[in-house]
């Protein structure tokens, strides 16, 4: 009966143990507008309403380059950044674990024994005796009863801290697959630049070799020819420039990666790239909520309202209990036996009186909300800039693209048609000079800006909370 009677107090202690003091939990209104931006810079500023929202869209499915998928993978598995970010989640798993256990009791088996002489001055005997105990017991040692919420305030908090590692995590992932495609899109800008230097330097060179042989003869002026030689020292330049600029992007790639990338999976320039597919920015701004960044902010703000829950319970009593069943006997041998059985009993309870700690406890827990809700709100005012940023960028780098495509054009027109003129001694080399650097600015201007596109739709991916999993 008494075995029944302590069972009932125990799971009574269970059920009713339930409560917390955790002020309700409302999401924040975002401090942003509704709708993107609008204005002439930020026409079709949604995108294609056919293609899917970016955190919808897989990381594989967003990145069609086979090349780049493989490097993408492989910095997946390698890159000890994001492994420490994985290792993060698990201690956080495990941080919840321990808070949520000291909602359970912990049955604790010991056993005892002691063998004492008593002198007779000593005994209630008057006589030399030897005392003896053996005790076995399976006991709960000072189990709190969590009547006001407090242990499960702070495992609610334990809960919001590893839901937000996670998400760290999450955007951990998201950062690396985008510095790895702007790593591997950066190396093949400056291959093609590259390679834009080194034929650039062999037509300077044949240039150079031609005009000495004039000047040789005669047909030429000395002047003509170091002013080709003065192009043909700065390709000559641009090719060790690019050639280091190459070596420093691969090693950036092999270190995103965590190990070496294989030259078969490297890109020879921009136009090998296989196109990447469309996002759909949304109609409203309420897409930034999926963002691993913001959802991880929330999450700080929802554990630090659950501590103020932890910190109002402390100002109410604290109850715990130890209890323990067993068996005890004064002889080894007759430790089972019938009659030896022992139960003990012991809750204690315990209320704060005088601490001004507690009550400034409660002031700080307060204070952190306050602090999470405004990182909250300033994390969600940033990605809308940034969002905003990269739509501005998408509205307008058709437009630059296509006069740059242009520029091209004419440039190399204007350098052809004044060779051409020059071979027919109607206008001066300097003119040549001058039409030649002009289109090789344009060129690598070229370069540029087709980076830049791809660059801006890896950015938009990302910013709008792509689907880094």
């Amino acid at each position: 009966m008494r075995y029944g009677k302590i069972s009932l107090i125990l799971a009574a202690a269970v059920i009713f143990t339930g409560c917390t003091m955790i002020p309700n939990y409302n999401r924040p209104q975002a401090p942003v507008p509704e709708a993107w931006p609008e204005g002439s810079v930020y026409r079709d500023v949604a995108g294609d309403p056919d293609a899917p929202l970016a955190a919808d869209l897989r990381w594989k499915e967003f990145f069609t380059d086979s090349r780049l998928q493989a490097v993408i993978e492989t910095a997946l598995e390698n890159n000890r950044d994001l492994r420490v970010a994985a290792l993060n989640v698990e201690k956080a798993r495990a941080m919840y674990r321990i808070q949520r256990s000291d909602l359970l009791p912990k049955l604790n088996a010991t056993g005892s024994g002691f063998k004492q002489r008593v002198p007779g001055d000593l005994s209630s005997t008057g006589n030399d005796m030897i005392a003896e105990e053996y005790r076995v017991e399976l006991g709960i040692a000072a189990w709190e009863l969590d009547f006001f919420g407090r242990i499960r305030s702070l495992s609610r908090q334990a809960l919001e801290s590893y839901f937000a590692t996670e998400e760290a995590r999450r955007g951990a992932q998201l950062l690396l697959v985008s510095e790895v495609a702007n790593a591997w899109l950066k190396l093949a800008a400056d291959r093609e630049n590259l390679d834009l230097a080194r034929s650039t330097l062999t037509s300077q060179q044949a240039a150079y070799d031609l005009i000495r042989r004039r000047v040789e003869v005669g047909l030429t002026a000395e002047l003509d020819l170091y002013q080709v030689q003065t192009r043909v020292d700065a390709a000559r330049v641009d090719v060790a420039r690019f050639s280091a600029e190459v070596a420093r992007d691969e090693n950036i790639l092999a270190l995103l990666a965590g190990k070496a990338v294989p030259e078969n999976l490297m890109p020879a320039d921009l136009s090998s790239v296989a196109p990447m597919a469309p996002v759909f920015a949304g109609t409203s701004s309420a897409v930034l909520l999926n963002r691993p960044d913001i959802q991880q902010a929330e999450r700080r703000l929802r554990a630090a309202n659950a501590n103020i829950g932890a910190a109002r319970a402390v100002l109410f009593p604290r109850i715990s209990l130890t209890t323990a069943l067993g068996t005890a006997s004064s002889d080894l041998s007759g430790l089972f036996d019938s009659g030896s059985r022992t139960w003990t009993f012991g809750p204690q309870i315990g209320l704060p009186v005088f601490d001004p700690r507690i009550w400034s406890a409660l002031t700080v827990s307060k204070v952190e909300r306050e602090i999470a809700l405004t990182q909250y709100e300033g994390a969600i005012q940033s990605a809308f800039r940034e969002v905003a940023d990269a739509l501005a960028d998408n509205g307008s780098i058709g437009d630059q693209l296509a006069a740059q495509q242009s520029l091209v054009e004419a440039t190399a027109e204007a350098y052809r048609l004044s060779n051409a003129r020059y071979e027919k001694g109607s206008d001066i080399y300097l003119t040549v000079l001058d039409a030649q650097r002009a289109l090789y600015g344009a060129q690598q201007g070229h370069i540029a800006i087709r980076r830049a596109e791809l660059a801006n739709k890896i950015k938009l991916y990302a910013v709008l909370g792509g689907g880094a999993d």
